[in-house]
């Protein structure tokens, strides 16, 4: 749902601005205001659930997300959504970190591999459903009504998860909660929220936020984090930090990590770009649009899979040849899209944007995997917050820059006429150069110090630690 709930929005925009009248500047925030809050809370969250209930907060998150959904769809006027967005992305924060802390908990070794590989399907599904979907939706309920039902899907999905999750997933041992009660560090919250906000809202501002002031907020926030980095290291010798710094002494989870946020800082950036180009700038309508960009997604969800399953036996290396897939069908799509210009690019990008949906699948899952798995089970939550704010700060920061090239190329059209198609290929091109800086951290994690290896079956400090799972 959360990540159905970004994809699916990018194509309702247009029905959004007919339904609401809704500004270019309230538009801008239905989307960037739900990054924003949930990237804030995504590591206290992944904290709290280690310390006192998983279950217990992810039914928290789920129960938030359904509901905010419902206020999203009920909106009257622009304010109105914007405000239930913010709230949904909270709900959204809540929520995800709980999911790879239950995989750290529930499983081990070539299991917890294919774990992950099921939820990179999972991701892959959201992401090509999510266009589609929501072209069929707008399409059925019409320009004006259409979007609501983008955020009315999400409560049957929650309604029907809601008691599954209370079911199936495993409660925390007997006084787990009491003895986690005062190691939630609150001033480690603060500071790590504040420098996240700081950074993320230049970026997801960038186009209606002009003037250069907003990049001061950059050293503020860098100001933060280094005071954020300090109360860590105090903190942890009378107590357990939010995040544990120490995991970044190990070569797996720090580059693990850096890979994630380059990653995610060209992979995001492309279904981005690849809506406006279609939809404002070939005129396709939603679910045109949510068709042409499904190939990625399709490939993405197959290879997520497969890459759970081999992980454990080939390691790093599998996510530099899923990197190199990646480059090799991003710079294949930009030439196809060069080839042609016309309404048919969308047949013509189908083949390249699925191979390179191939190479993404051997990338997120198998990353996640890797980063995770010297992780013990007790920080698997914050931990996991961590890698996914990295996700979020590189998917900000990707779509702010990508969107640069691509409306500083648009407004360059000749005799007055945007180029399109050129501003497409270009931004593209810098996409394609950060899933390339992707490529240099994994070799880098391969040749350094002999990390890239793939992790043990067994053996690990979160495989020793004893399961604490009962099943209900």
């Amino acid at each position: 749902m959360t990540l159905l709930d970004i994809s699916i929005v990018n194509v309702a925009l247009p029905s959004i601005k007919a339904g609401l009248h809704a500004s270019q500047s309230g538009l801008q925030w239905v989307l960037s205001g739900y990054a924003l809050t949930f990237g804030l809370v995504l590591v206290p969250a992944g904290r709290t659930g280690d310390v006192r209930s998983r279950r217990a907060v992810f039914m928290t998150g789920l129960a938030l997300f359904t509901a905010t959904s419902a206020l999203a769809g009920a909106a009257q006027n622009e304010t109105w959504l914007v405000v239930a967005r913010l709230l949904q992305g909270l709900a959204g924060g809540i929520l995800v970190p709980q999911v790879s802390g239950f995989i750290q908990q529930m499983f081990r070794g070539a299991e917890r591999g294919r774990a992950f590989g099921i939820l990179g399907s999972t991701i892959g599904v959201s992401t090509a459903v999510g266009p589609l979907l929501g072209g069929v939706l707008i399409q059925a309920f019409g320009p004006h009504e259409g979007w609501r039902w983008v955020f009315y899907v999400n409560l049957p999905i929650g309604l029907a998860a809601l008691p599954l999750a209370h079911r199936l997933l495993p409660a925390p041992p007997a006084g787990h909660g009491e003895r986690g009660r005062s190691d939630l560090d609150p001033v480690g919250v603060l500071l790590l929220g504040s420098g996240t906000a700081v950074l993320l809202l230049p970026f997801v501002q960038e186009q209606q936020w002009h003037g250069g002031e907003k990049w001061l907020l950059i050293p503020a926030a860098l100001a933060l984090l280094a005071a954020f980095t300090g109360w860590e290291r105090r903190y942890a010798l009378r107590g357990t930090p939010v995040v544990d710094l120490t995991l970044f002494r190990m070569q797996s989870y720090g580059l693990g990590v850096l890979l994630s946020l380059v990653y995610f800082a060209g992979f995001t950036a492309i279904f981005f770009i690849l809506t406006l180009y279609l939809q404002n700038g070939l005129g396709y309508s939603a679910l045109e649009a949510g068709v042409s960009i499904m190939p990625f997604a399709l490939g993405s969800t197959v290879a997520a899979t497969i890459g759970g399953r081999i992980v454990n036996r080939y390691g790093r290396p599998l996510v530099a040849v899923g990197l190199g897939m990646v480059v090799a069908g991003l710079l294949g799509t930009a030439l196809a899209a060069h080839l042609d210009t016309g309404r048919t690019v969308g047949f013509a990008t189908a083949g390249p944007l699925l191979f390179a949906g191939l190479g993404s699948g051997l990338v997120i899952a198998p990353n996640q995997t890797l980063t995770l798995s010297q992780v013990p089970v007790a920080r698997a939550g914050s931990a996991g917050g961590v890698l996914q704010t990295a996700q979020r700060i590189g998917s900000a920061a990707g779509i702010a820059a990508v969107g640069s090239v691509f409306f500083s190329q648009l407004a360059r059209g000749a005799h007055g006429r945007p180029d399109w198609s050129g501003a497409f290929q270009l931004a593209l091109l810098t996409a394609t150069g950060l899933a390339a800086l992707g490529l240099v951290v994994a070799l880098i994690d391969i040749f350094g110090a002999g990390e890239g290896r793939p992790p043990a079956a067994s053996g690990t400090d979160a495989d020793r630690e004893p399961a604490r799972v009962k099943w209900h």
